[in-house]
């Protein structure tokens, strides 16, 4: 009788995996499975598969696994959702770092050590960990982003220095749910991007959350959301940001700042004219990083004029608002 039992359910587990990729194959248009049961192996062969210039969205399931794979989404390959099945078990990671060598012996640089690049406009990912996996070896980027109107929900950006890099000047991004780690300057560069309730982890020894690069012409650089600043390293031992670029603008609006946090928060990176160029501020930070009273003095504290008609998320991100 158990052996008959045993069996049935047996059948029975079969028979439900079989209607979840048939419920899948009407869900998305392509499958990636490591393990071969999707349309590809990999999600390089999935992203190769979609037209260029595409007018509607492709949806695209990465099933578990690690990917070890260095990716492009390349310009005018819009409008692609990359969807995974966990954000603990699909993992796509690669170990390039900025002073590795080229084949013409030359540095890959620091934009050239992304494990993942989105060229393209409208991408969206959830529920995916993104690795630079070099380790502590200098710049080493996780995730580079040049396009526009981009969406990550969900998702974890996983390095030491330079781990999220929002390049572009004329790009717009937000970023829902996420959990981004790393020691210097882990979350910089020139776009607009918002944080809406992310987790920012600071690693041990030491370092600077942010270093914006913000062009003088954009109101908007990096906003942090109602996002939890959390650590394993020691107290006051990281700043809040500091500027690659003299115009560099970071707000924190009602985040909850660990012991880490250096009292006077931000760093003129030993450029005192950029103390006059910068724009950082906060609003209603709290916990025990939180230290309004002994702030670097060119640093600001929003109004509550200034948050209800200039930090909105519908202010920030002009005419896009973003669909998860």
């Amino acid at each position: 009788m158990a052996s008959v039992l045993s069996l049935s359910c047996s059948f029975g587990s079969v028979s439900k995996n079989i209607q979840n990729e048939k419920k899948r194959k009407k869900t998305y248009d392509i499958v990636v499975d490591a393990k071969g049961t999707g349309d590809y192996l990999s999600v390089q062969e999935a992203l190769n598969a979609v037209a260029f210039s595409k007018t509607t969205e492709t949806k695209i399931f990465v099933k578990n696994g690690t990917y070890k794979e260095k990716l492009e989404i390349p310009l005018n390959k819009n409008k692609i959702t990359l969807i995974g099945e966990s954000k603990e078990k699909v993992i796509i990671t690669y170990d390039d770092y900025a002073s590795k060598k080229n084949s013409s012996g030359e540095n890959i640089g620091t934009s050239g050590s992304a494990s993942f690049i989105v060229t393209a406009d409208d991408f969206k990912a959830q529920n995916i960990t993104f690795e630079n996996s070099s380790g502590p070896v200098g710049q080493a980027v996780a995730v580079r982003v040049d396009g526009d109107r981009i969406i990550f929900d969900n998702c974890k950006f996983l390095g030491f220095q330079d781990t999220l890099y929002p390049r572009s000047t004329t790009s717009r991004q937000y970023y829902k749910n996420c959990y981004i780690e790393g020691t210097v300057d882990f979350i910089f560069g020139a776009s607009t991007a918002v944080f809406d309730q992310c987790e920012i982890f600071a690693k041990a020894d030491g370092g600077y959350l942010t270093a914006a690069s913000t062009d003088e012409k954009n109101l908007y650089g990096l906003v942090f959301l109602n996002c939890r600043l959390t650590t394993n390293s020691g107290n006051g031992s990281y700043y809040l940001g500091r500027p690659w670029r003299n115009y560099a603008k970071t707000v924190f609006i009602q985040c909850e700042m660990a012991a880490h946090i250096k009292p006077e928060g931000w760093h003129n990176w030993g450029k005192s004219e950029a103390e006059t160029t910068t724009f950082y501020a906060e609003y209603l930070s709290t916990g025990t990083g939180a230290n309004n009273a002994s702030r670097a003095k060119w640093s600001h504290l929003l109004t509550t004029d200034q948050l209800k008609n200039q930090y909105t998320i519908k202010t920030i991100l002009k005419d896009w608002a973003p669909v998860l």
